[in-house]
C-alpha cells in the first residue's frame, strides 16, 4: 500500500486490514508507524516501508521487502503521489520530471516487480488510484493530468494483458477529497465554492469514502472486472 501515511492511503490501508489483509504500509520519507499501528489494531499484520517511489530501486525494493516479510503479494495499491501547481506556460521541467516519476512511472514499476509474482502463482489484485483528471485537464497540474491520464491507460494495458492471467488490474478515481493535495484548492474561497457547487453528493470526500471501491476491487467480488476505472466522486462527473 504504497503513500499511506495519511490521507486516502491510510484509510485504505485499514479498510483492506478490517477485511482480513495483512499489510505493508509505505510512507515517501519514513516509514507510517503510525498508519501500521492502525492496521494492527484492525488485526491484521503490518510492516512499515519508506523510500521514494520516484526511484527505481526502490520500487524494486519495497516490493523484494513485502515478499519477504509474508511470503508473497496477492495485493498492490498504487496510492503514492504528488502534485504540482503553476500555470502551464510556467511549469518546469524539474516539476514535471518529478511527478510524472512519482505519480506514472513508479506505478508501471511497482505493478510489473509485483505483477511477475503474481504471474508466477496465477491470481493477484492490482488497484491503481487514478483521479478525475485521468478524465479530465484540471488547471495548473499539467504533471498531474499527465502523471493520471497516464495511469488510467497503464490500467487498461496492463490489464489487456494480465486478465487471462488471473491477475485483475483495476483503478478508482477519486473526486474531490479532503487530503493534502487538495489543501489549496480549499483554501481558495472562489474555487472551493465552484468544486463544491458542482458535487451532487453535496459535500467533499473523505478518504474512507474510497474504503468500500478499494475491498471490493482487492476482494473475490471483483474477479471479472479487468481494466476499470471506478469513479467515486459524489457525483462530479455527472455534471
Amino acid at each position: 500500500m504504497t503513500g499511506s501515511s495519511r490521507g486516502l492511503g491510510a484509510a485504505i490501508a485499514v479498510a483492506l486490514a478490517e477485511a482480513g489483509a495483512d499489510v505493508a504500509v509505505h510512507g515517501s520519507r519514513v516509514a507510517p508507524e503510525a498508519t501500521r499501528q492502525k492496521v494492527m489494531a484492525a488485526g491484521a499484520q503490518s510492516i512499515a516501508l519508506a523510500g521514494d517511489v520516484g526511484n527505481a530501486e526502490v520500487c524494486a525494493r519495497l516490493v523484494e521487502e513485502t515478499v519477504r516479510h509474508f511470503g508473497t503479494i496477492d495485493i498492490l495499491v498504487n496510492n503514492a503521489g504528488i502534485i504540482r501547481r503553476s500555470p502551464a506556460a510556467e511549469h518546469s521541467e524539474d516539476d514535471w520530471k518529478t511527478v510524472i516519476e512519482v505519480n506514472l512511472s513508479s506505478v508501471f514499476r511497482l505493478t510489473q516487480h509485483a505483477g511477475r509474482n503474481m504471474l508466477k502463482r496465477g491470481s493477484g489484485k492490482i488497484i491503481n488510484i487514478a483521479s478525475l483528471l485521468t478524465f479530465q485537464g484540471g488547471i495548473t497540474v499539467p504533471s498531474y493530468a499527465a502523471a493520471k491520464g497516464g495511469v488510467g491507460q497503464l490500467t487498461k494495458a496492463f490489464a489487456n494483458e494480465w486478465a487471462a492471467k488471473g491477475v485483475n488490474v483495476n483503478a478508482i478515481a477519486p473526486g474531490y477529497m479532503e487530503t493534502d493535495n487538495t489543501e489549496a484548492l480549499r483554501n481558495n474561497p472562489e474555487r472551493a465554492r465552484q468544486i463544491l457547487e458542482r458535487i451532487p453528493a453535496g459535500r467533499w470526500g473523505q478518504p474512507e469514502d474510497l474504503a468500500g471501491a478499494a475491498v471490493f476491487l482487492a476482494s473475490r467480488a471483483s474477479d471479472y472486472v479487468h481494466g476499470h476505472i471506478l469513479v467515486v466522486d459524489g457525483g462530479w462527473m455527472n455534471r
